[in-house]
């Protein structure tokens, strides 16, 4: 029997039937009939105060969870406000769900008041989007929404609903079931390939495991574990991916890419075998693509067949639900082993011991003064109050570089970071998020000045909340990466990256009711930082750092994974002086 209700109260009982218990968003004109349905439901609303932060805040959430994240803005500069939090999610695999409300259908093309193309903007940005103009289509959109986002490869989805449909009244009737002819997911993995998988691991001599956020994304890190432990391989984890495998796992090497570990690099570049799982290839991993993993062989599972081969072809491509596959191929694997063969286990303890030498030749930097506050100094120190088990956010540049080499993650969902992207603001609204999807646990928000004063708006939300979070701000007076990049490759011509006029940290804290301070000296660091994670409540530790200190290791732009710069360029002796 189906219920008389609005379109509006439709659309809430959707959500809570798909297990919405907190979204995030700003109310407007055109969505007033939602907000009326949600002054008493009990889904949770959170107020932010930009809707940029309410895609991001969504993400958070679904980050830390693996739940789909919910947001929602009204038409026109509302729904476009969210763009850039559903470009993030589509770079990065995230699941969320936008709702965002649109004029009514018979003024669709008017140019009405805050009317935008909504469904038009967001097609490239998104999985798959809606325009919903008749009520007795939103129930079923809703759901497909929200099964489109979470299964195969997940991602962003928009619904766009016009202000008659939430008006309207109609009969809901719960949907069973969802038809979608047109998407299919392969989750299995082709037993042949996996077969063929299994073979090239067996008669390899210099495996590496090459795990990505699909890992993450698949829940599939405690069989990566069981995985990395019957094989006996070296693994990396990328940007994405770190936590997959623990920090303290001892197969664990490090990152690879850009500012990855030098043994990672040395790692990827120096395997006859590289086991893609859940990796798209990105750029910032690979390095030149030419000169990229030159002698391995590659097995590649992935659950889009559109990554598979669209940059490294592989040897045995497995489309496939990674958390499955692996199950498959760690099985066949224990059930047939290898023959023995004294030539591959020599080459396998050999590879483990370069592996070693490499991690012991060239480890993270992280030098400190008796003067200033390195950089390094304070991830260490924000490493040693989380214990590889706190959730830390970061903003997108130096900082973020630092936290994933020196920070450790003992379990997936951790790190939460805008990855392929690279958006900046992403830190704090991103913590808020993640401490409403987990109140129980620590949350480290760690910025850059930049970042930070993209967010400013977002304290009010926090401190609104009540929520705990430990805002860190790495304040080194500039834009760092792109400083960076200035210093190394411009010349040291610094155009329009330094940041000064940086609010008094302890005033803007307490503007909003929670505390807030500075510390400048090394010796002040580590009872700061102590004193921040102690506080009940929110609190913004402003960390003035070393200004020009750079991130190393890197691979330049162009550069092979093993042409890495591995610290600041030294000064060349002239004879005769």
């Amino acid at each position: 029997m189906s219920n008389l209700m609005s379109g509006a109260r439709m659309l809430a009982e959707c959500l809570a039937r798909e297990g919405v218990d907190c979204m995030f968003g700003y109310p407007g004109g055109v969505t007033l009939p939602f907000y009326d349905v949600l002054y008493d439901h009990q889904i949770r609303h959170v107020l932010v105060r930009h809707e940029e932060n309410a895609a991001f805040a969504a993400e958070g959430y679904a980050r830390a969870t693996g739940k789909v994240g919910v947001c929602c803005a009204t038409s026109g500069p509302g729904a476009t406000n969210l763009t850039t939090g559903l470009v993030d999610a589509m770079m990065d695999s995230i699941p969320i769900v936008a709702i965002t409300g649109q004029v009514t259908s018979k003024l669709i093309g008017s140019d009405a008041f805050q009317e935008a193309d909504t469904f038009g903007i967001t097609r490239p940005c998104t999985k798959h989007n809606y325009l919903v103009k008749k009520l007795d289509e939103l129930a079923q959109i809703i759901h497909e929404a929200f099964y489109i986002a979470a299964t195969g490869r997940p991602g962003p989805v928009l619904v766009d609903i016009t202000k008659d449909v939430l008006q309207a009244q109609g009969h809901y009737q719960p949907v069973t079931s969802i038809h979608l002819p047109g998407y299919k997911v392969f989750t299995e993995g082709h037993t042949g390939q996996i077969r063929r998988a299994a073979q090239l691991i067996q008669e390899s001599e210099r495996p590496l495991v090459y795990a990505g956020g699909g890992i993450v994304a698949a829940n599939a890190s405690a069989e990566l574990r069981e995985f990395v432990q019957v094989t006996d391989a070296p693994a990396v984890n990328t940007l994405m991916g770190l936590g997959a495998l623990p920090s303290s796992h001892p197969n664990f090497v490090s990152m690879p890419g850009m500012h990855g570990g030098y043994a990672a690099n040395m790692a990827m570049t120096n395997a006859d075998l590289l086991i893609a799982l859940g990796v798209r290839f990105d750029d910032r991993v690979t390095g030149r693509l030419a000169a990229f993993a030159p002698h391995a062989k590659v097995i590649h599972v992935d659950i889009d067949p559109a990554e598979v081969g669209k940059i490294r072809t592989p040897e045995v491509p497995i489309v496939g639900d990674v958390k499955r596959v692996l199950v498959k191929l760690t099985k066949l694997l224990v059930e047939s082993p290898a023959q023995p063969d004294a030539t591959r286990s020599a080459a396998r303890r050999a590879w483990w011991h370069q592996i070693r030498a490499w991690k012991d030749e060239h480890p993270y930097d992280t030098p400190t003064s008796d003067t200033e506050i390195k950089p390094q100094h304070l991830m260490a120190e924000i490493d040693r109050l989380s214990g590889g088990d706190a959730i830390i956010t970061s903003d997108v540049g130096q900082h973020q570089m630092w936290a994933a080499q020196l920070c450790r993650f003992n379990q997936p969902r951790l790190w939460i970071n805008s990855g392929g992207l690279g958006s900046m603001g992403f830190g704090l609204p991103s913590a808020i998020g993640a401490q409403f999807a987990h109140p129980e646990k620590l949350v480290f928000c760690i910025c850059g000045d930049g970042g930070f004063q993209m967010s400013i708006p977002e304290l009010s939300t926090v401190a609104s909340n009540g929520l705990p979070i430990k805002i860190i701000v790495m304040n080194n007076g500039h834009l760092g990466m792109v400083r960076q990049w200035q210093t190394l490759f411009y010349n040291d011509r610094l155009s329009s990256v330094q940041l000064d006029a940086f609010p008094d940290a302890e005033k803007l804290a307490a503007a909003y009711g929670f505390k807030g301070r500075t510390v400048e000296k090394p010796w002040e660091l580590a009872a700061a930082l102590e004193e921040a994670v102690k506080e009940p409540g929110p609190y913004l530790l402003n960390v003035k750092v070393t200004p020009f200190e750079c991130v190393y290791p890197m691979v330049p732009a162009g550069g092979a994974l093993n042409e890495m710069v591995l610290g600041p360029p030294q000064p060349v002796a002239v004879p005769g002086k």
